[in-house]
């Protein structure tokens, strides 16, 4: 099979395609053929020797893809070889073909094209196993997503929107602060020129945001402790603005809040299962009824993989890259 592989870590020009062995279903597992994968943060982490998979999983980078059931591995029942289907994968996915653990393959939404599909599954578990189930967003609570253009800000405005939440995002430029609007945001915050935690603020009537979706890390910590209101929950899901920071505990006791910092790639295939699980029964039928669509910025060729590794590091772009072997 065609695959991308790394030379050395580094920048985008280290990515190839290379010819690699066809890979085979253990049991419990499913063979895919690949229709199409999307490009993730984590995966230009890996590229550059940051972001290991973990041990028995591939090098080839690729954290979802979509394509066609080809060969099941012993007591698989579920599927059936001709089934098209998404799928979360803890890498794999820049490739002709991948091996999925067996709950980890979820059917396409009704609604979503196969190629689509393949921007959903990294994106629809991070916010649904932060938000939802870390954070356990109520009805009738409110969210700070920041990142909203990027791939999970972006779908983390379209699932809290849906289900009726107010949202509050930030976002780089006035294009995209239009965009996180348009995509459901009641309030869209211009990082670059605005104070996000004055406009949460100013916002709620100096109450606080009941959730925030982060993906900063550091240099946000304070102010979105500050941005909370009691009982409220951070959730982080990304170290862009860096790795420490110094924490108030004494407002984290006022306010009765908390942090919470996960990463989904190592979790156990059970549990990642069960979150699979999960958005089939509560996030696919908002696709089937048109609440919610793939926020798509443009699809590539797998061989233009640098040119998509360049375009997310730049934050060119609106909602996913898809790539296509």
């Amino acid at each position: 099979m065609r695959a991308v592989t790394v030379r050395e870590f580094g920048g985008p020009e280290v990515l190839q395609i290379s010819e690699l062995p066809d890979p085979t279903p253990a049991p419990g597992e499913v063979l895919l053929q690949v229709a199409a994968t999307a490009v993730n943060k984590g995966d230009t982490h890996q590229r550059a020797g940051n972001y290991p998979p973990p041990p028995g999983i591939t090098d080839v980078m690729g954290l979802e893809c979509s394509g066609t059931v080809i060969a099941l591995g012993a007591d698989v029942t579920r599927w059936r070889v001709g089934d098209e289907v998404c799928a979360l994968v803890a890498g794999g996915g820049y490739a002709d073909r991948a091996v999925v653990p067996a709950g980890q393959v979820m059917p396409i939404p009704a609604g979503v094209d196969l190629i689509s599909a393949a921007a959903l599954p990294e994106a629809a578990a991070t916010v649904w196993s932060n938000v939802f189930i870390e954070a356990a967003f109520q009805p009738g609570e409110t969210i700070l997503i920041h990142g909203g253009a990027g791939g999970i800000g972006s779908f983390a405005i379209s699932l809290a929107a849906a289900r009726g939440h107010r949202v509050l995002a930030t976002a780089g430029s006035p294009d995209k602060v239009a965009e996180c609007v348009n995509l459901g945001a009641d309030v869209g915050i211009n990082y670059r020129d605005e104070d996000f935690l004055g406009v949460v603020k100013e916002a709620t009537k100096g109450r606080g945001v009941d959730v925030i979706l982060d993906n900063m890390g550091a240099s946000y910590l304070d102010r979105n402790v500050k941005s909370l209101a009691t009982g409220g929950r951070l959730a982080i899901v990304g170290m862009q603005g860096g790795t420490r920071g110094e924490l108030n505990i004494g407002r984290l006791l006022v306010k009765r809040a908390r942090v919470i910092a996960t990463s989904l790639r190592p979790r156990p295939i059970a549990e990642k299962g069960a979150i699979c699980a999960q958005l089939v029964d509560e996030v696919w039928p908002l696709f089937a009824s048109g609440a919610i669509t793939p926020v798509i910025d443009c699809v590539m060729p797998l061989s233009d993989v640098a040119r998509a590794h360049e375009r997310l590091e730049a934050s060119s772009h609106t909602g996913k890259i898809v790539l296509t072997p």
